[in-house]
């Protein structure tokens, strides 16, 4: 599977975060992934689905589509709410 993002969103990730892309695909392969769900706002955003990720225990959101040939990565935020429903023992 074929994973791509944008590299001007992930030099603003690196910026605001003080990582990229990169490290949620180390965090992909490491095992750290904690679900794969729809898009919460399937209205709006119909074709997105979302990665949640655990990075340094916490639990990170990542937004992507579906392509012919893999995912493209749209970004990622940190959320207290993913954090406390997938690291906290409490059920999504």
């Amino acid at each position: 599977m074929d994973i791509r993002w944008s590299d001007e969103k992930n030099d603003l990730l690196k910026l605001k975060f003080g990582f990229g892309f990169e490290r949620i695909i180390i965090a992909l392969s490491d095992g750290k992934l904690l679900s794969d769900r729809h898009h919460v706002n399937e209205e709006r955003y119909p074709h997105q689905r979302q990665l949640i990720i655990e990075i340094e225990a916490y639990a990170f959101v990542v937004p992507y589509v579906e392509t012919e040939d893999g995912i493209f990565l749209k970004t990622f935020f940190p959320s207290r709410k993913a954090t406390r429903d997938y690291l906290k023992g409490e059920a999504p």
